[in-house]
């Protein structure tokens, strides 16, 4: 009798350690694996930060009462879930555990102790900013050394050492060359500014992680104890599994799903990659494109509403506009990033030859009519935003009812241990995230101080002559390249203090100059040298990893190019949503026909195979189309059209080409 792999069935699961690799290849360095009574103690101080986020909600206190308790409870957590260094895993097989040591210990007991003394005197600790104490100055700076600590464990040294190389440059202010030089700042001005004030440590950055970020990181965890990352991946395949282009398609559905829980492009490819590589493998996919797409879908996670990226919510907070409205302007360019995966999987389709693939799966209204209540809460949270309610308040009643929903389903039963380990997980996910988030804040916080966030701003227009299109791609260019050194979150806070005054000295409007700097700041996840989504898909594929990373610019293309049309084009403010419904029309018409003509380029495929003429044609095309001005959409849009008849001629004359003999001789065409 014929096995499941001779008759093309896979299986749903295969085995791969996704929590190996996703710590490998995750921006963020590897959480310790506890166990006995430190994880259970780990695990209280983490529901009790999760309670405490969510009774803010209903009963919020005073910012510069609740960051300090909330960075409290993070802080000394984050000195038990992350070790001081990296240790291999036959180190720790050795040692027959990966529970805290001695001086993690301390330090988690030493963290209470500085923001403990700003929670017990905060009505007038933060009114001494300009005349501190001594003992000020003390727990100040034990609370800057401890959150330095802290984000070293959890993303490595860099983003301390970008921390500490502003607070030298204000320090030692005259001594640098102009025209980056300023004043000197004492220690104690220093201090003040960034610890005692909310313009630095207890800043934007951190509210948006004491908020929004550990709300929805809850609201991810109770999603996945309820069993929606399953239901998710159980409808993708069951919708699209059985085509042949259907494996493609089901990652990227798969993908776009799973980014409502995970909210990370590595760990969504990696839990992608875990389930899918064995079904593209077997329709035909080569290793480095199926790795490829596996990036692509995995990224595209983040850039995806209803739960986009976190730094998502610093664009709400930073503009001071609803969440649901960066949700309304995300809108068309995911879809637009969308259809260009779709369009690349129906051209590998046919260049790879891929086959339908036999996937055991219930079907997709089985499917839906049984658990499609999972994505109830998620189109609660738009609602309720639309309602009129604060997205805290939104992810709060969602989660809730998330939590309701679970007892439709005996397996997946939220019982009160799996509600605490649920509360548990949303803290302990978050970790990593509020310490870069506080170190961040303190580099916006010296840069306000010395105002070098401007200067730099203005030696960038300077640099492009005053040139929009210019400024634009050197903004591109530093942004990604910032991405490469530090996460998604710290990379767009930087970025917007030093690049979005530039992009808005030239008319750029602020909320188009966020989104382009956000679709950068994700994409460097992407990029070379040290793409991580790419690499990791490789690391399940097999392929050739540099390789894999080239191939997902195949898919992400779109992304790419698409954030300069809101910049640099008058009616490309369409793209999100504003202008008018004519301006909305044409931006996306256009931009339709650019993401298309890309696609020629990237997958060589139209109707046929696309040689070099026609693909150089639609690379012009694709420009033009990109600019939304009717001479250039007319130019962009004849240049498609000449692509589109020299493919129609290169065919025709290849078909009447006669096949060759068996001896290497042309038939004579009649």
């Amino acid at each position: 009798m014929a096995t499941e792999e001779e008759q093309g069935i896979v299986p749903e699961n295969t085995e791969v350690d996704e929590e190996a690799l996703i710590a490998e290849y995750e921006a963020e360095r590897p959480a310790r694996r506890l166990s006995g009574l430190p994880l259970r103690l780990v695990q209280i101080g983490s529901a009790a930060v999760s309670l405490l986020g969510l009774w803010w909600v209903f009963s919020p206190i005073a910012k510069q009462l609740y960051l300090p308790l909330f960075l409290m409870g993070a802080t000394a957590l984050t000195f038990l879930v992350y070790r001081a260094r990296e240790r291999s895993d036959e180190k720790i097989a050795v040692a027959r555990h990966d529970n805290p040591g001695v001086l993690d210990w301390l330090l988690a007991g030493i963290s209470l102790v500085p923001f403990a003394y700003i929670a017990l005197d905060w009505q007038t600790f933060f009114r001494r900013a300009v005349n501190p104490t001594v003992l000020d100055l003390v727990m100040g700076t034990l609370a800057l050394v401890l959150v330095l600590e802290a984000t070293r464990r959890t993303v490595g040294l860099i983003v301390p050492g970008v921390v500490i190389f502003f607070f030298i440059y204000a320090y030692l202010g005259p001594l640098v060359p102009a025209p980056f030089d300023t004043d000197s700042h004492t220690w104690e001005r220093l201090v003040g500014h960034n610890v005692m004030s909310t313009s630095g440590l207890f800043g934007v950055p951190l509210d948006v992680a004491a908020t929004y970020i550990i709300l929805f990181t809850i609201y991810g965890a109770v999603l996945e104890y309820s069993g929606a990352s399953k239901f998710f991946l159980d409808l993708s395949f069951a919708a699209f599994g059985q085509s042949r282009a259907g494996p493609g398609r089901t990652v990227t559905l798969a993908g776009f799903l799973l980014g409502t829980v995970s909210g990370s492009g590595v760990a969504t490819t990696v839990t992608l990659g875990g389930v899918s590589w064995p079904v593209l493998r077997r329709s035909g996919y080569p290793p480095e494109e199926g790795g490829g797409l596996l990036a692509a879908a995995g990224i595209g996670a983040i850039l995806s509403p209803p739960t986009l990226g976190a730094a998502a919510f610093i664009i709400a907070e930073l503009l001071r506009v609803s969440y649901l409205e960066v949700l309304i302007w995300a809108t068309i360019p995911t879809l637009l990033y969308y259809l260009g995966i779709i369009l690349a999987i129906e051209m590998d389709a046919r260049r790879f030859h891929t086959e339908a693939v036999v996937i055991e799966a219930q079907s997709t209204k089985r499917l839906l009519f049984r658990y499609g209540y999972h994505f109830s809460s998620l189109i609660a949270i738009v609602v309720f935003m639309w309602m009129g309610m604060t997205p805290f308040r939104a992810v709060v009643l969602a989660t809730g009812l998330a939590f309701l929903l679970s007892f439709l389903e005996r397996r997946s039963w939220l019982t009160p241990m799996r509600v605490f380990e649920s509360l548990a997980a949303g803290t302990m996910s978050a970790l990593s995230v509020v310490s870069v988030m506080a170190a961040s804040g303190l580099v916006v916080g010296v840069m306000t101080l010395t105002g070098l966030g401007l200067r730099l701003a203005n030696i960038i227009v300077t640099l492009a002559g005053g040139n929009l299109p210019l400024t634009a791609i050197y903004s591109a260019v530093s942004v990604v390249l910032l991405g490469l050194a530090v996460p998604v979150t710290a990379s767009f806070i930087i970025s917007w203090v030093i690049i979005g005054p530039a992009l808005q000295q030239l008319g750029v409007p602020a909320y188009a100059a966020a989104m382009f700097i956000f679709y950068y700041a994700v994409l460097s996840e992407v990029s070379p040298p040290t793409a991580l989504s790419p690499f990791a898909a490789s690391a399940i594929t097999g392929g050739k990893a540099v390789r894999t990373m080239w191939l997902t610019w195949k898919y992400t293309l779109p992304a790419f190019l698409v954030p300069f049309v809101f910049v640099l084009a008058p009616a490309g403010e369409g793209l999100l949503f504003r202008g008018g419904f004519p301006t909305v029309v044409v931006a996306v018409v256009t931009a339709t026909a650019a993401v298309g003509s890309l696609a020629v380029v990237t997958g060589g495929w139209l109707l046929g195979p696309a040689g070099w003429p026609e693909r150089v044609l639609f690379t012009g095309a694709a420009f033009c189309l990109l600019v939304t001005t009717p001479l250039w959409i007319g130019l962009g849009a004849g240049l498609g059209a000449l692509g589109f008849a020299v493919h129609l001629f290169q065919r025709r004359r290849h078909s009447l080409v006669p096949p060759p003999k068996a001896g290497g001789r042309f038939l004579r065409s009649r």
